[in-house]
């Protein structure tokens, strides 16, 4: 799955939205990881579109949330302590999903109209490459992008507003718009490296507009890969490199908007 990606020049995006309302102003460059902060553009109840900020990670299924709160509460019991599992489900840490796979899920699916759905701006993106593991044992990543001068592409979203839960303990319940992307079959390029799944990807105005506007029995034709020669591998990076800004200061892992 793809847990880290970049955009590394806000151009891209304000050449390609000049019609989009932003809320935001976007870093010269700037990588991604779970759970932090980043753009997206998204539909407004009125039909406009808008740039704003989402944290990366859906909510988790309540299934998942149960069976860790239940592991919890088993523990709670063995120390002869009560128990309020609704209490306990509530307050369970969810660092959320990145990435939305099985689209017929009853969780997905309620999320799955136009008034949930976003684009999420990205230059390129990260899979670890195990058959180029360094000495000592560490893998790199194999960074992907459409070409190389890292041409503007969008993930294919999901977004909920104003949504209640525990991301971190030190932190207790927070109220978050969250966010995560499609993910699909790998292509040809992409399976040597990560067999499992790649983001599905929107490269075209046209996909982008059917993404966020059009009924889902349309929509959804577009989870799929992308040909094999639609995306490159850019570069080979150990992992936690940092990549460089216009104004050649580095932007590393972790660095936000």
């Amino acid at each position: 799955m793809c847990n880290l990606f970049r955009m590394e020049d806000k151009d891209h995006v304000a050449a390609w939205a000049k019609d989009v309302e932003s809320l935001i102003n976007l870093m010269p460059a700037y990588q991604m990881n779970p759970d932090q902060s980043g753009p997206i553009i998204r539909n407004t109840a009125d039909g406009r579109r808008q740039l704003t900020n989402a944290r990366w990670g859906l909510p988790s299924p309540i299934f998942v949330q149960k069976k860790a709160a239940e592991a919890r509460a088993d523990k709670m019991r063995a120390k002869g302590q009560a128990v309020d599992m609704d209490a306990l489900i509530r307050m369970e840490p969810d660092r959320g999903v990145t990435n939305v796979r099985k689209l017929t899920l009853p969780h997905w699916k309620r999320w799955l109209g136009v008034e949930h759905r976003c684009i999420v701006p990205v230059t390129s993106f990260a899979e670890p490459d195990p058959g180029a593991q360094e000495p000592g044992g560490k893998v790199p990543n194999a960074w992907f992008a459409r070409d190389e001068q890292k041409s503007l592409m969008f993930f294919a979203g999901i977004h909920v507003l104003g949504w209640q839960s525990v991301r971190k303990v030190k932190d207790g319940l927070t109220t978050d718009d969250l966010y995560g992307f499609l993910t699909t079959d790998p292509n040809g390029l992409v399976k040597p490296i990560h067999e499992k799944a790649m983001p599905v990807l929107l490269l075209t105005k046209e996909a982008t507009a059917t993404w966020l506007r059009a009924p889902w029995d349309e929509a959804k034709d577009l989870a799929r890969p992308l040909p094999d020669d639609a995306l490159i591998i850019s570069s080979r990076e150990p992992y936690g490199s940092s990549i460089v800004s216009k104004s050649g200061e580095p932007v590393t892992q972790g660095s936000l908007l």
